[in-house]
């Protein structure tokens, strides 16, 4: 089966550890969690090789995203139909971006439209909760990968999804269960700034709450994988939760003045 790709652009996604993963996954593994799934490329590589075998439960704090996600799923057709009557002009995103629908399918097409024809693909909202990013002019031959969804809708059949805290994954968690993760990061790559926008979806003491529960996951004897990013203050926290390393990874989403090019992230797992 050939790989499917993540339909959504998503800051932070994993598309360029794909080719990387399976260095570090476990030999078998049981069920597989992914709490903070964002784009889901690692999720969709993983099930297009046929590596996960047994249930897989995917979850984010952002709802939007995991109820857009969910109707993939469950009625793609519908959801493509009207995906396939937008069009990639600003006056077209302006309307749709100030429109509140209330059809569920409505509003996953227009997350997935945003996402696709927004500025560098950020997903952002306002203190009213608004999705503010602006048009982001590029030149698509087409807007949607339509045989793509399909196949995401296929290998998100078996999965379950949820909107949720990280934390709230552990109840089902069990031995030899293999959890990905990979959370907003809360520092700058090497330097000593935050990462501006994440400080509110993530803030360090998110990233306390996550060391805690990775340490949960040890004691249950399940398999972690986790990203992060290559800081002083991260090395620090997680350093005594198993091993880890540097990989280099590019930078393939850049706000206003931002450098495209290599940073270092760090793997940590207890594979």
């Amino acid at each position: 089966m050939s790989i499917v790709k993540p339909f959504l652009r998503w800051a932070g996604g994993k598309n360029w550890l794909v080719n990387r993963i399976e260095e570090y996954l476990p030999v078998n593994f049981n069920n597989y969690y992914e709490p903070f799934l964002g784009g889901g490329s690692i999720y969709f590589y993983l099930k297009s090789r046929g590596h996960i075998q047994n249930h897989a439960f995917l979850s984010d704090l952002n709802t939007d995203l995991i109820e857009t996600f969910n109707l993939i799923k469950t009625h793609p057709n519908e959801v493509i139909e009207r995906l396939l009557l937008t069009k990639n002009e600003k006056e077209f995103y302006y309307n749709i971006r100030s429109e509140e629908f209330e059809d569920p399918i409505d509003k996953a097409v227009k997350f997935l439209y945003l996402n696709r024809t927004s500025f560098n693909g950020i997903y952002r909202v306002n203190m009213k909760g608004e999705y503010n990013v602006p048009f982001g002019n590029r030149n698509l031959a087409k807007i949607f990968d339509i045989d793509n969804l399909h196949l995401g809708s296929g290998l998100l059949s078996g999965a379950t999804l949820h909107g949720m805290d990280f934390m709230e994954t552990l109840p089902t968690i069990k031995k030899g269960d293999l959890i990905f993760l990979d959370p907003p990061y809360t520092v700058a790559h090497e330097n000593n700034g935050f990462v501006k926008y994440n400080q509110q979806i993530f803030a360090w003491e998110d990233q306390v709450r996550l060391q805690e529960y990775i340490q949960q996951l040890i004691k249950l004897k399940a398999y972690f994988i986790m990203t992060n990013a290559a800081h002083e203050s991260i090395e620090n926290l997680y350093s005594n939760i198993g091993k880890y390393a540097k990989l280099k990874r590019p930078s393939l989403i850049g706000g206003k003045g931002a450098k495209r090019t290599e940073y270092n992230e760090f793997i940590f797992t207890n594979i």
